[in-house]
C-alpha cells in the first residue's frame, strides 16, 4: 500500500458503512455534489452514474427494506497529493456478487475532511490477465 494515512483510512470507514447500510443522511456528507461512478457495460462502453442516480438507487434499496451490504473491503493502494488522494480498494457487496476494483478519487474537504469526488469500479482482475497491461516483448 501506497502513503498511510489514518484520516483518509477512516474516512473510508466511513464511506463503506454508511453506504453498505443505506445511511443517506450520512452518505451525503461524503460525497461530493457533482460526483459520479464509472463503470464498464457489458458491452464495453463506459456508463457514468451521476450521484442522484446512484443515491436514488442506495435509497430505494434502503427504503425497500433490503438487507445491508457486506462491508467486507480491503486498502490496496492509498496516494496522497496535496488537497487530492487516491485509494484502491477491493470491495466485495455480498457473498452472492463477485468482488470488484474501486479506484476513489477523494478531495479535502466536507464534515469527515475529504470527500469522495469520483469512483471507477471496474471487475476484480481475472488471475490469468492480472499484471498484464502490457503485450509480451517482441523479438526483433
Amino acid at each position: 500500500m501506497g502513503t498511510v494515512n489514518k484520516e483518509i483510512e477512516e474516512f473510508i470507514r466511513y464511506v463503506v458503512e454508511d453506504g453498505s447500510n443505506y445511511r443517506m443522511d450520512e452518505m451525503d456528507k461524503l460525497y461530493a455534489a457533482d460526483m459520479a461512478i464509472l463503470f464498464p457495460s457489458k458491452d464495453g462502453s463506459i456508463v457514468a452514474a451521476p450521484r442522484e442516480d446512484v443515491f436514488a438507487e442506495f435509497a430505494a434499496r434502503g427504503n425497500n427494506g433490503e438487507r445491508a451490504l457486506s462491508t467486507e473491503y480491503r486498502i490496496l493502494h492509498l496516494e496522497e497529493q496535496g488537497d487530492d488522494a487516491t485509494v484502491l480498494l477491493y470491495r466485495r457487496m455480498s457473498e452472492s456478487a463477485a468482488p470488484f476494483l474501486y479506484e476513489l478519487r477523494l478531495k479535502r474537504g466536507g464534515v469527515r475532511g475529504w470527500l469522495v469526488a469520483g469512483e471507477t469500479v471496474t471487475p476484480w482482475p481475472d488471475p490469468e490477465t492480472a499484471g498484464a497491461f502490457l503485450p509480451p516483448r517482441q523479438t526483433l
